[in-house]
Protein backbone atom coordinates (compact mmCIF):
# COMPACT_ATOMS: atom_id res chain seq x y z
CA UNK A 1 0.00 0.00 0.00
CA UNK A 2 1.14 3.53 -0.92
CA UNK A 3 1.09 6.39 2.12
CA UNK A 4 1.04 9.69 2.42
CA UNK A 5 4.81 10.62 3.94
CA UNK A 6 8.25 11.27 3.37
CA UNK A 7 9.15 7.89 3.90
CA UNK A 8 6.80 6.04 1.68
CA UNK A 9 7.14 8.70 -1.26
CA UNK A 10 11.13 7.71 -1.06
CA UNK A 11 10.64 4.21 -0.45
CA UNK A 12 7.96 3.48 -3.19
CA UNK A 13 8.44 5.46 -6.02
CA UNK A 14 7.34 2.73 -8.97
CA UNK A 15 4.20 2.00 -6.91
CA UNK A 16 2.83 6.05 -6.82
CA UNK A 17 3.98 5.79 -11.00
CA UNK A 18 2.11 2.71 -11.16
CA UNK A 19 -0.93 4.41 -9.17
CA UNK A 20 -1.06 7.44 -11.62
CA UNK A 21 0.11 9.47 -8.93
CA UNK A 22 2.72 12.50 -9.91
CA UNK A 23 5.30 13.20 -7.41
CA UNK A 24 7.34 16.46 -6.41
CA UNK A 25 9.98 16.73 -8.62
CA UNK A 26 12.49 18.90 -6.81
CA UNK A 27 14.42 18.57 -4.01
CA UNK A 28 11.99 18.78 -1.19
CA UNK A 29 14.64 19.04 2.23
CA UNK A 30 16.45 21.57 -0.06
CA UNK A 31 13.45 23.37 -0.79
CA UNK A 32 12.30 23.34 3.14
CA UNK A 33 15.59 23.78 4.59
CA UNK A 34 15.52 26.97 2.94
CA UNK A 35 11.82 28.22 3.17
CA UNK A 36 12.45 27.61 7.13
CA UNK A 37 15.99 29.64 7.07
CA UNK A 38 14.50 32.20 4.87
CA UNK A 39 10.55 32.23 4.58
CA UNK A 40 8.58 34.63 1.64
CA UNK A 41 5.60 33.35 2.02
CA UNK A 42 2.94 32.48 4.57
CA UNK A 43 -0.29 31.37 4.03
CA UNK A 44 -3.27 31.60 6.91
CA UNK A 45 -5.89 29.00 6.32
CA UNK A 46 -4.32 25.44 5.68
CA UNK A 47 -7.82 23.44 5.01
CA UNK A 48 -8.60 22.29 1.25
CA UNK A 49 -8.60 25.54 -1.13
CA UNK A 50 -5.25 26.16 0.12
CA UNK A 51 -4.24 22.89 -0.78
CA UNK A 52 -6.00 22.39 -4.62
CA UNK A 53 -4.89 25.81 -5.41
CA UNK A 54 -1.96 27.68 -4.17
CA UNK A 55 0.19 25.27 -2.74
CA UNK A 56 -0.78 23.15 -6.07
CA UNK A 57 0.66 26.82 -7.89
CA UNK A 58 3.69 26.41 -5.67
CA UNK A 59 4.32 23.15 -6.22
CA UNK A 60 4.57 23.38 -10.30
CA UNK A 61 6.83 26.38 -10.03
CA UNK A 62 8.93 24.22 -7.41
CA UNK A 63 8.84 21.35 -10.29
CA UNK A 64 9.76 23.40 -13.03
CA UNK A 65 12.78 25.27 -11.25
CA UNK A 66 10.97 28.81 -11.40
CA UNK A 67 11.03 29.03 -7.35
CA UNK A 68 12.97 27.38 -4.55
CA UNK A 69 10.98 28.35 -1.98
CA UNK A 70 7.55 26.98 -0.84
CA UNK A 71 5.11 28.12 1.84
CA UNK A 72 4.52 27.74 5.31
CA UNK A 73 1.24 27.06 6.20
CA UNK A 74 -0.41 28.27 9.06
CA UNK A 75 -3.92 27.73 10.84
CA UNK A 76 -6.03 30.18 13.34
CA UNK A 77 -9.17 28.81 13.32
CA UNK A 78 -8.71 25.02 13.56
CA UNK A 79 -5.77 23.67 14.93
CA UNK A 80 -7.01 19.94 14.13
CA UNK A 81 -5.99 20.87 10.32
CA UNK A 82 -2.53 20.76 11.23
CA UNK A 83 -2.37 18.03 14.27
CA UNK A 84 -4.72 15.42 12.34
CA UNK A 85 -3.68 16.38 8.60
CA UNK A 86 -0.04 18.10 8.53
CA UNK A 87 1.69 16.07 11.16
CA UNK A 88 1.23 13.21 10.41
CA UNK A 89 1.56 13.31 6.62
CA UNK A 90 4.73 15.18 6.73
CA UNK A 91 2.42 18.39 5.18
CA UNK A 92 2.38 16.49 1.84
CA UNK A 93 -1.46 16.37 0.46
CA UNK A 94 -2.77 14.44 -2.75
CA UNK A 95 -4.28 17.06 -5.31
CA UNK A 96 -7.04 15.09 -6.83
CA UNK A 97 -8.44 16.85 -10.28
CA UNK A 98 -11.81 15.46 -11.07
CA UNK A 99 -12.36 16.08 -14.84
CA UNK A 100 -15.55 16.66 -16.69
CA UNK A 101 -15.07 13.38 -18.79
CA UNK A 102 -14.80 11.38 -15.37
CA UNK A 103 -10.91 10.81 -15.60
CA UNK A 104 -8.81 12.11 -12.79
CA UNK A 105 -5.41 13.52 -12.23
CA UNK A 106 -3.70 12.47 -8.86
CA UNK A 107 -0.91 14.55 -7.60
CA UNK A 108 1.39 14.38 -4.39
CA UNK A 109 1.50 18.13 -3.33
CA UNK A 110 5.40 18.63 -1.25
CA UNK A 111 5.20 22.31 -1.68
CA UNK A 112 4.14 23.27 1.86
CA UNK A 113 7.64 23.38 3.90
CA UNK A 114 6.39 24.06 7.63
CA UNK A 115 2.85 23.96 9.24
CA UNK A 116 1.81 25.64 12.20
CA UNK A 117 -0.80 26.66 14.33
CA UNK A 118 -1.46 29.69 16.48
CA UNK A 119 -0.99 28.08 19.87
CA UNK A 120 1.50 29.18 22.02
CA UNK A 121 4.34 26.94 20.63
CA UNK A 122 2.88 28.07 16.76
CA UNK A 123 2.82 31.90 17.62
CA UNK A 124 6.54 31.59 18.68
CA UNK A 125 7.48 30.37 15.52
CA UNK A 126 4.97 32.66 13.55
CA UNK A 127 6.70 35.57 15.30
CA UNK A 128 9.98 34.51 14.20
CA UNK A 129 8.88 34.57 10.51
CA UNK A 130 7.10 38.07 10.84
CA UNK A 131 10.39 39.48 11.93
CA UNK A 132 11.82 37.59 8.93
CA UNK A 133 12.98 40.14 6.65
CA UNK A 134 13.03 37.47 3.67
CA UNK A 135 9.12 37.28 4.10
CA UNK A 136 7.44 39.15 0.77
CA UNK A 137 3.48 37.59 1.04
CA UNK A 138 1.08 36.43 3.79
CA UNK A 139 -1.81 35.25 2.26
CA UNK A 140 -5.43 34.15 3.35
CA UNK A 141 -7.88 32.08 2.92
CA UNK A 142 -10.09 32.39 6.13
CA UNK A 143 -13.90 32.47 4.57
CA UNK A 144 -15.33 35.77 4.72
CA UNK A 145 -16.49 35.21 8.40
CA UNK A 146 -12.87 35.04 9.20
CA UNK A 147 -12.79 39.07 8.74
CA UNK A 148 -15.64 40.12 10.80
CA UNK A 149 -14.73 42.13 13.95
CA UNK A 150 -18.45 43.30 14.59
CA UNK A 151 -21.70 41.72 15.71
CA UNK A 152 -24.40 42.30 13.21
CA UNK A 153 -26.11 44.93 15.37
CA UNK A 154 -22.92 46.84 14.31
CA UNK A 155 -20.95 46.70 17.76
CA UNK A 156 -17.67 45.35 17.79
CA UNK A 157 -17.75 41.48 19.30
CA UNK A 158 -17.17 41.06 23.07
CA UNK A 159 -13.88 39.16 22.47
CA UNK A 160 -12.35 41.55 19.94
CA UNK A 161 -13.46 44.45 22.20
CA UNK A 162 -11.34 42.31 24.64
CA UNK A 163 -8.47 42.05 23.15
CA UNK A 164 -8.82 45.86 21.68
CA UNK A 165 -8.34 47.23 25.32
CA UNK A 166 -5.22 44.88 26.02
CA UNK A 167 -1.91 44.65 24.66
CA UNK A 168 -0.45 43.05 21.29
CA UNK A 169 1.20 40.27 23.54
CA UNK A 170 -2.57 39.35 25.12
CA UNK A 171 -4.37 38.98 22.04
CA UNK A 172 -6.39 35.71 21.70
CA UNK A 173 -8.61 36.71 18.48
CA UNK A 174 -7.24 35.57 15.12
CA UNK A 175 -7.33 39.38 13.83
CA UNK A 176 -5.70 40.42 17.37
CA UNK A 177 -3.19 37.77 17.20
CA UNK A 178 -2.30 38.83 13.07
CA UNK A 179 -2.14 42.45 14.28
CA UNK A 180 0.42 41.19 17.02
CA UNK A 181 2.55 39.64 14.65
CA UNK A 182 2.24 42.94 12.62
CA UNK A 183 3.43 44.86 15.64
CA UNK A 184 6.59 42.41 15.81
CA UNK A 185 7.25 42.65 12.41
CA UNK A 186 7.19 46.57 12.61
CA UNK A 187 9.64 46.70 16.09
CA UNK A 188 11.99 44.46 14.41
CA UNK A 189 12.86 46.83 10.85
CA UNK A 190 9.15 48.17 9.75
CA UNK A 191 10.20 45.71 6.87
CA UNK A 192 7.18 46.08 4.06
CA UNK A 193 4.86 43.34 3.70
CA UNK A 194 1.73 42.02 1.68
CA UNK A 195 -1.38 40.58 3.17
CA UNK A 196 -3.17 39.14 0.29
CA UNK A 197 -6.70 37.99 1.23
CA UNK A 198 -7.32 35.32 -1.52
CA UNK A 199 -11.26 34.90 0.25
CA UNK A 200 -14.09 34.51 -1.89
CA UNK A 201 -15.61 38.20 -0.85
CA UNK A 202 -15.77 41.49 -2.96
CA UNK A 203 -12.74 43.73 -1.70
CA UNK A 204 -11.00 40.98 0.45
CA UNK A 205 -8.13 43.26 1.29
CA UNK A 206 -9.91 46.17 2.53
CA UNK A 207 -11.94 43.85 4.79
CA UNK A 208 -8.82 42.94 6.26
CA UNK A 209 -7.03 46.03 6.15
CA UNK A 210 -10.13 47.51 8.33
CA UNK A 211 -9.79 44.67 10.87
CA UNK A 212 -6.55 45.02 11.67
CA UNK A 213 -6.30 48.94 11.37
CA UNK A 214 -9.17 49.17 13.81
CA UNK A 215 -7.61 47.29 16.13
CA UNK A 216 -4.21 48.39 16.06
CA UNK A 217 -5.90 52.02 16.44
CA UNK A 218 -7.45 51.50 19.43
CA UNK A 219 -3.91 49.94 20.95
CA UNK A 220 -2.28 52.98 19.73
CA UNK A 221 -5.17 54.86 21.84
CA UNK A 222 -4.71 53.59 24.87
CA UNK A 223 -1.04 53.63 25.04
CA UNK A 224 -0.06 49.55 24.04
CA UNK A 225 1.72 50.60 20.89
CA UNK A 226 3.20 53.19 19.34
CA UNK A 227 1.19 56.03 17.39
CA UNK A 228 3.76 55.22 14.85
CA UNK A 229 2.97 51.40 14.50
CA UNK A 230 -0.82 52.45 12.69
CA UNK A 231 0.97 54.47 10.53
CA UNK A 232 3.39 51.82 9.63
CA UNK A 233 0.47 49.75 8.50
CA UNK A 234 -1.54 52.87 6.48
CA UNK A 235 1.97 53.31 4.26
CA UNK A 236 1.57 51.50 1.43
CA UNK A 237 5.59 51.75 0.51
CA UNK A 238 5.51 49.54 3.70
CA UNK A 239 2.20 47.51 4.12
CA UNK A 240 -0.21 46.75 1.67
CA UNK A 241 -4.14 44.85 1.09
CA UNK A 242 -4.36 44.07 -2.07
CA UNK A 243 -7.45 42.82 -3.07
CA UNK A 244 -8.29 39.73 -5.54
CA UNK A 245 -10.51 37.31 -7.16
CA UNK A 246 -10.03 33.49 -6.29
CA UNK A 247 -12.43 30.35 -7.97
CA UNK A 248 -11.92 27.55 -7.74
CA UNK A 249 -14.92 24.52 -6.80
CA UNK A 250 -13.49 22.49 -3.76
CA UNK A 251 -15.93 20.54 -2.29
CA UNK A 252 -15.32 18.75 0.84
CA UNK A 253 -13.21 14.75 0.79
CA UNK A 254 -15.37 12.61 -1.43
CA UNK A 255 -16.00 8.84 -0.59
CA UNK A 256 -16.24 7.66 -4.15
CA UNK A 257 -12.63 9.25 -4.53
CA UNK A 258 -11.79 7.68 -1.42
CA UNK A 259 -12.47 4.41 -2.80
CA UNK A 260 -10.95 5.41 -6.34
CA UNK A 261 -7.56 5.84 -4.32
CA UNK A 262 -8.23 2.78 -2.36
CA UNK A 263 -8.14 0.60 -5.45
CA UNK A 264 -5.27 1.90 -6.61
CA UNK A 265 -3.39 1.23 -4.06
CA UNK A 266 -3.49 4.30 -1.65
CA UNK A 267 -3.88 3.80 1.66
CA UNK A 268 -4.59 7.58 3.60
CA UNK A 269 -8.23 8.11 2.78
CA UNK A 270 -10.16 8.85 5.96
CA UNK A 271 -11.50 12.21 6.32
CA UNK A 272 -11.07 13.68 9.48
CA UNK A 273 -14.36 15.69 10.90
CA UNK A 274 -12.29 18.34 13.48
CA UNK A 275 -14.34 19.47 16.43
CA UNK A 276 -15.32 22.67 14.55
CA UNK A 277 -16.71 20.74 11.75
CA UNK A 278 -14.21 20.83 9.31
CA UNK A 279 -14.35 18.15 6.97
CA UNK A 280 -10.40 17.32 5.62
CA UNK A 281 -8.81 14.27 4.48
CA UNK A 282 -5.33 13.68 3.43
CA UNK A 283 -6.57 14.04 -0.22
CA UNK A 284 -8.05 17.18 -1.81
CA UNK A 285 -10.73 16.33 -4.70
CA UNK A 286 -11.42 19.66 -6.80
CA UNK A 287 -11.82 20.85 -10.34
CA UNK A 288 -9.96 21.50 -12.99
CA UNK A 289 -10.82 25.11 -13.85
CA UNK A 290 -9.03 28.13 -11.95
CA UNK A 291 -8.86 31.05 -11.31
CA UNK A 292 -6.71 34.07 -8.96
CA UNK A 293 -6.27 37.44 -10.59
CA UNK A 294 -4.38 39.87 -7.31
CA UNK A 295 -3.89 43.60 -7.28
CA UNK A 296 -0.14 43.81 -7.91
CA UNK A 297 0.58 46.21 -5.32
CA UNK A 298 3.49 44.21 -3.24
CA UNK A 299 6.47 46.69 -1.68
CA UNK A 300 8.48 43.43 -0.83
CA UNK A 301 8.11 41.27 -4.34
CA UNK A 302 6.41 38.07 -4.89
CA UNK A 303 6.80 34.82 -5.43
CA UNK A 304 6.52 34.29 -9.52
CA UNK A 305 2.99 33.04 -9.07
CA UNK A 306 2.51 34.67 -12.86
CA UNK A 307 4.15 31.39 -14.19
CA UNK A 308 1.80 29.70 -12.72
CA UNK A 309 -1.81 31.19 -13.89
CA UNK A 310 -2.33 33.76 -11.51
CA UNK A 311 -2.72 37.35 -12.70
CA UNK A 312 -1.69 40.56 -11.33
CA UNK A 313 -2.58 43.41 -12.75
CA UNK A 314 -4.31 47.02 -11.13
CA UNK A 315 -6.69 47.39 -8.81
CA UNK A 316 -9.87 48.33 -10.97
CA UNK A 317 -9.10 45.24 -13.31
CA UNK A 318 -9.13 43.01 -10.07
CA UNK A 319 -12.74 44.64 -9.17
CA UNK A 320 -14.28 44.37 -12.55
CA UNK A 321 -13.24 40.80 -12.36
CA UNK A 322 -14.71 40.11 -8.99
CA UNK A 323 -17.60 41.67 -9.76
CA UNK A 324 -17.74 39.95 -12.72
CA UNK A 325 -17.65 36.18 -11.32
CA UNK A 326 -19.40 37.24 -7.62
CA UNK A 327 -22.05 38.97 -8.42
CA UNK A 328 -22.90 37.84 -12.15
CA UNK A 329 -21.08 34.54 -13.49
CA UNK A 330 -20.80 32.24 -10.63
CA UNK A 331 -21.65 32.68 -7.17
CA UNK A 332 -25.14 33.87 -7.91
CA UNK A 333 -25.91 30.95 -9.40
CA UNK A 334 -24.38 28.78 -6.73
CA UNK A 335 -26.60 30.16 -3.98
CA UNK A 336 -29.65 29.52 -6.28
CA UNK A 337 -28.62 26.06 -6.26
CA UNK A 338 -27.67 26.03 -2.81
CA UNK A 339 -30.94 27.79 -1.66
CA UNK A 340 -33.53 25.44 -3.88
CA UNK A 341 -31.05 22.63 -3.21
CA UNK A 342 -32.06 22.18 0.08
CA UNK A 343 -35.68 22.81 -0.91
CA UNK A 344 -36.27 20.00 -3.48
CA UNK A 345 -33.73 17.42 -1.90
CA UNK A 346 -30.94 17.65 -3.51
CA UNK A 347 -27.56 16.63 -2.53
CA UNK A 348 -25.32 17.30 -5.79
CA UNK A 349 -25.04 20.61 -7.36
CA UNK A 350 -24.43 18.63 -10.84
CA UNK A 351 -27.61 16.45 -10.35
CA UNK A 352 -29.77 20.07 -10.15
CA UNK A 353 -28.27 21.07 -13.65
CA UNK A 354 -29.98 17.88 -14.76
CA UNK A 355 -33.53 20.00 -13.27
CA UNK A 356 -34.88 21.11 -16.12
CA UNK A 357 -36.48 24.24 -13.88
CA UNK A 358 -33.40 24.76 -12.05
CA UNK A 359 -31.19 24.65 -14.92
CA UNK A 360 -33.94 26.98 -16.44
CA UNK A 361 -33.61 29.41 -13.48
CA UNK A 362 -29.64 29.37 -13.34
CA UNK A 363 -29.74 30.73 -17.15
CA UNK A 364 -31.94 33.40 -16.54
CA UNK A 365 -30.29 34.89 -13.78
CA UNK A 366 -26.58 34.42 -15.54
CA UNK A 367 -27.26 35.09 -19.37
CA UNK A 368 -30.25 37.33 -18.83
CA UNK A 369 -30.39 39.30 -15.55
CA UNK A 370 -27.04 39.36 -14.82
CA UNK A 371 -24.84 39.65 -18.21
CA UNK A 372 -26.53 43.12 -19.09
CA UNK A 373 -24.64 44.84 -16.22
CA UNK A 374 -21.46 43.36 -15.98
CA UNK A 375 -18.48 45.28 -17.22
CA UNK A 376 -15.82 43.47 -19.14
CA UNK A 377 -12.27 43.08 -17.23
CA UNK A 378 -10.81 42.53 -20.09
CA UNK A 379 -8.57 40.10 -19.22
CA UNK A 380 -11.42 36.85 -19.02
CA UNK A 381 -14.41 37.32 -21.68
CA UNK A 382 -17.90 36.98 -19.26
CA UNK A 383 -19.62 35.30 -21.70
CA UNK A 384 -16.97 32.52 -22.17
CA UNK A 385 -16.52 32.37 -18.46
CA UNK A 386 -20.51 32.14 -18.06
CA UNK A 387 -20.40 29.46 -20.69
CA UNK A 388 -17.64 27.83 -18.62
CA UNK A 389 -19.59 27.58 -15.47
CA UNK A 390 -22.95 26.62 -16.92
CA UNK A 391 -21.69 24.30 -19.55
CA UNK A 392 -18.71 22.69 -18.03
CA UNK A 393 -18.62 23.26 -14.14
CA UNK A 394 -22.11 23.04 -12.59
CA UNK A 395 -22.77 20.20 -14.62
CA UNK A 396 -19.62 18.28 -13.96
CA UNK A 397 -21.20 14.55 -12.78
CA UNK A 398 -17.74 13.87 -10.94
CA UNK A 399 -17.69 16.92 -8.79
CA UNK A 400 -19.25 16.08 -5.37
CA UNK A 401 -20.11 19.18 -4.67
CA UNK A 402 -23.11 19.84 -2.29
CA UNK A 403 -25.96 22.79 -2.04
CA UNK A 404 -25.50 21.92 1.62
CA UNK A 405 -21.95 23.03 2.02
CA UNK A 406 -23.10 26.21 -0.49
CA UNK A 407 -26.06 27.53 1.50
CA UNK A 408 -23.44 27.92 4.34
CA UNK A 409 -23.49 32.18 5.40
CA UNK A 410 -25.83 32.76 3.03
CA UNK A 411 -26.87 35.71 4.93
CA UNK A 412 -23.41 37.02 4.45
CA UNK A 413 -23.14 36.57 0.65
CA UNK A 414 -26.77 37.57 -0.68
CA UNK A 415 -25.64 41.83 -0.49
CA UNK A 416 -22.34 41.26 -3.03
CA UNK A 417 -24.54 37.85 -5.01
CA UNK A 418 -27.31 39.53 -6.00
CA UNK A 419 -27.53 43.17 -3.97
CA UNK A 420 -24.88 44.76 -6.52
CA UNK A 421 -26.82 43.83 -9.65
CA UNK A 422 -29.86 45.85 -8.54
CA UNK A 423 -27.98 48.50 -7.51
CA UNK A 424 -26.80 48.46 -10.91
CA UNK A 425 -30.03 47.80 -12.39
CA UNK A 426 -31.44 51.26 -10.31
CA UNK A 427 -27.98 53.55 -10.82
CA UNK A 428 -28.60 52.24 -14.77
CA UNK A 429 -32.43 54.00 -14.75
CA UNK A 430 -33.20 49.78 -15.83
CA UNK A 431 -36.46 48.45 -15.00
CA UNK A 432 -35.30 46.29 -11.54
CA UNK A 433 -39.00 44.97 -11.65
CA UNK A 434 -38.28 42.93 -14.65
CA UNK A 435 -36.30 40.96 -12.30
CA UNK A 436 -37.85 37.44 -11.99
CA UNK A 437 -35.06 35.11 -10.83
CA UNK A 438 -33.15 37.07 -8.28
CA UNK A 439 -36.20 37.81 -6.73
CA UNK A 440 -37.66 34.06 -6.84
CA UNK A 441 -33.74 33.45 -5.38
CA UNK A 442 -34.32 36.21 -2.20
CA UNK A 443 -37.58 34.14 -1.86
CA UNK A 444 -36.71 30.55 -1.88
CA UNK A 445 -33.84 31.71 0.63
CA UNK A 446 -36.61 32.73 2.83
CA UNK A 447 -38.32 29.72 2.20
CA UNK A 448 -35.03 27.78 2.76
CA UNK A 449 -34.87 29.45 6.21
CA UNK A 450 -38.11 27.86 7.51
CA UNK A 451 -36.09 24.11 7.52
CA UNK A 452 -38.77 22.78 5.95
CA UNK A 453 -38.32 21.04 2.25
CA UNK A 454 -40.97 21.10 -0.45
CA UNK A 455 -42.38 17.58 0.69
CA UNK A 456 -43.57 19.30 4.18
CA UNK A 457 -40.43 17.54 6.07
CA UNK A 458 -38.01 19.28 8.69
CA UNK A 459 -34.10 19.61 7.08
CA UNK A 460 -31.11 21.10 8.76
CA UNK A 461 -30.63 24.64 7.69
CA UNK A 462 -26.83 25.55 7.09
CA UNK A 463 -24.98 27.23 9.80
CA UNK A 464 -25.26 30.99 9.45
CA UNK A 465 -23.99 33.84 11.64
CA UNK A 466 -27.76 35.17 11.67
CA UNK A 467 -29.60 31.66 11.36
CA UNK A 468 -31.15 32.60 14.83
CA UNK A 469 -32.54 35.81 14.35
CA UNK A 470 -33.90 35.21 10.85
CA UNK A 471 -35.53 32.55 11.83
CA UNK A 472 -37.04 34.38 14.68
CA UNK A 473 -38.64 36.64 12.30
CA UNK A 474 -40.04 33.67 10.42
CA UNK A 475 -41.02 31.73 13.58
CA UNK A 476 -44.88 31.93 13.05
CA UNK A 477 -45.65 30.86 9.67
CA UNK A 478 -46.02 27.42 8.73
CA UNK A 479 -46.58 25.96 4.87
CA UNK A 480 -50.43 26.76 4.13
CA UNK A 481 -50.64 29.87 5.79
CA UNK A 482 -52.69 32.41 3.33
CA UNK A 483 -52.00 35.75 5.46
CA UNK A 484 -50.28 38.32 3.51
CA UNK A 485 -50.10 40.65 6.39
CA UNK A 486 -48.51 37.85 8.70
CA UNK A 487 -45.72 37.65 5.62
CA UNK A 488 -45.21 41.02 5.52
CA UNK A 489 -44.79 41.32 8.83
CA UNK A 490 -42.27 38.98 9.38
CA UNK A 491 -39.91 39.21 5.76
CA UNK A 492 -40.08 43.01 5.94
CA UNK A 493 -37.34 43.42 8.70
CA UNK A 494 -35.38 41.18 6.65
CA UNK A 495 -35.94 42.67 3.33
CA UNK A 496 -35.82 46.20 4.43
CA UNK A 497 -31.96 45.20 5.83
CA UNK A 498 -29.59 46.52 3.71
CA UNK A 499 -26.87 45.26 5.43
CA UNK A 500 -27.93 41.63 4.10
CA UNK A 501 -28.89 42.72 0.69
CA UNK A 502 -26.74 46.20 0.13
CA UNK A 503 -30.34 47.91 -0.61
CA UNK A 504 -33.50 48.26 1.43
CA UNK A 505 -35.70 45.93 -1.19
CA UNK A 506 -38.58 47.87 -0.57
CA UNK A 507 -37.39 51.10 -1.74
CA UNK A 508 -35.75 49.01 -4.60
CA UNK A 509 -39.53 48.24 -5.98
CA UNK A 510 -38.70 44.18 -5.16
CA UNK A 511 -39.82 43.66 -1.79
CA UNK A 512 -43.70 43.20 -2.36
CA UNK A 513 -42.65 41.15 -5.59
CA UNK A 514 -40.63 39.18 -3.18
CA UNK A 515 -43.94 38.44 -0.37
CA UNK A 516 -46.07 37.81 -2.87
CA UNK A 517 -43.40 34.94 -4.24
CA UNK A 518 -42.62 33.61 -0.91
CA UNK A 519 -46.48 33.13 -0.47
CA UNK A 520 -46.77 31.08 -2.96
CA UNK A 521 -43.86 28.97 -2.25
CA UNK A 522 -45.38 28.21 1.56
CA UNK A 523 -49.12 27.35 -0.34
CA UNK A 524 -48.46 23.97 1.25
CA UNK A 525 -46.06 20.60 -0.12
CA UNK A 526 -45.18 20.89 -3.69
CA UNK A 527 -45.77 24.46 -3.82
CA UNK A 528 -42.07 25.36 -4.23
CA UNK A 529 -41.82 22.59 -7.10
CA UNK A 530 -44.94 24.17 -8.56
CA UNK A 531 -43.86 27.84 -8.77
CA UNK A 532 -40.39 26.89 -10.46
CA UNK A 533 -42.74 24.95 -13.11
CA UNK A 534 -45.18 28.12 -13.53
CA UNK A 535 -41.58 30.34 -13.97
CA UNK A 536 -39.39 28.73 -15.94
CA UNK A 537 -40.82 25.66 -17.83
CA UNK A 538 -41.01 26.39 -21.69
Amino acid sequence: MLYLNEASLTADRAGYAAAGISLPQYDRAAMIARTTAEPTWLHFGAGNLFRAFPAKVCDQLLSEGILDHGVIAAEGFDLQIIDDIYAPHDNLSLSVTLLADGTVDKQVIGAVAEAVGTDARGIARLSEIFCAPSLQMVSFTITEKGYAIHRPDGSIAPAVASDMSGTPDAAGTFLARLTALLHKRYLAGAYPLALVSMDNCSHNGDKLRAAVFTIAQAWAEHGAVSADFPAYLSDESRITFPISMIDKITPRPDTNVAKMLTEVGFADTETVITDKNTYIAPFVNAEKPQYLVIEDKVPAGRPALDAGGVIFTERTTVDKTEKMKVCTCLNPLHTALAVYGCLLGYTLISAEMKDPELSAMVHVIGYKEGLPVVVDPGILDPQAFIDEVVGVRLPNPFMPDAPQRIATDTSQKMAVRFGETIKAYLANNMDVTSLRAIPLVIAGWCRYLMGVDDNGEAFSVSPDPLLSELQQHLAGLTLGHTCPECVHRALAPILSNASIFAVDLYQAGLGETVEALFLALTEGPGAVRAVLRKTFSA
